[in-house]
């Protein structure tokens, strides 16, 4: 087991890629505390888990939330390993729609919650004299820019950026920091756009692989971050993407 007797939190942890995660470090016998805001999504993701894991209701935008659930990992197990940053929203309009309150909503979380858990976490790590791994959720629109997804491009280029600054902050702690940028993985969101054939068919021909990703192909690298196997990588993302971003290729320029 790559993570035995590990302690690690996992934020947006309900659904999707953050409980595919949780499943996978479970897995790999880590102690997992899965952290949500949607209180019944939560406890619905908890019935299906094994008793090494445990549930947190907490907003990460928070910053009395962040340093909570860092200490309940303490109170729990008497210290933190890994962190996965997880959590995130996303608010698509065009810029001309695009509303101040619905760019500060994506910042909150995306960024703001972003910072808040990795850092609380980070100290516990220091506190606790722990090698610790921090991993950070990215994202391909960080890299290529999409005309309807400004505020979640933006938040998650920050997060890229973000990387690369902790784990210069920190590595003389012993503590890694990474992050992971998903390219467009079978999600509640991205079931949404699979149900109109024409929208995944535009989809599809943007990914060399020619599908859709799994939630757990993203959790896999986030167990590979977090173990000693990543021993020396720090600072860097590593994009799950179905070779996307070597397309280079996104949407052509609408006409004026």
């Amino acid at each position: 087991m790559k993570l035995h007797d590990k302690v690690a939190l996992v934020t947006g942890a309900a659904r999707g890629i953050g409980l595919a995660i949780a499943r996978r470090y479970l897995d790999e016998g880590a102690r997992v505390l899965l952290v949500d805001r949607d209180q019944a999504a939560l406890q619905a993701a908890m019935a299906g888990l094994p008793g090494q894991a445990r549930s947190f209701c907490a907003d990460v935008a928070a910053a009395p939330s962040a340093a909570a659930m860092v200490a309940e990992c303490e109170r729990l197990w008497g210290g933190l390993d890994i962190c996965v940053c997880n959590a995130g929203m996303i608010r698509a309009a065009d810029f001309l729609d695009l509303t101040l309150d619905d760019f500060k909503a994506v910042m909150d979380v995306n960024v703001c919650g972003t910072f808040l858990v990795a850092q609380a976490a980070a100290r516990a790590m220091v506190r606790g004299g722990r090698h610790g791994a921090i991993v950070l959720m990215s994202s391909m629109t960080a890299e290529l820019a999409m005309a309807d997804q400004l505020a979640y491009g933006a938040s998650k280029g920050a997060v890229r950026q973000m990387t690369k600054s902790m784990a210069l902050s920190l590595v003389a702690r012993g503590i890694r920091v990474n992050a992971i940028g998903p390219g467009s993985i079978e999600t509640d969101i991205m079931r949404t756009i699979a149900t109109d054939p024409q929208a995944l068919r535009t989809v599809l021909s943007r990914i060399p692989m020619g599908r859709l990703g799994e939630p757990d192909e993203v959790a896999k690298v986030a167990v590979f971050l977090a173990s000693d196997d990543a021993s020396y990588i720090t600072g860097q993302t590593i994009y799950a993407d179905g070779g996307r971003l070597a397309l280079n290729y996104t949407v052509s320029v609408p006409e004026a």
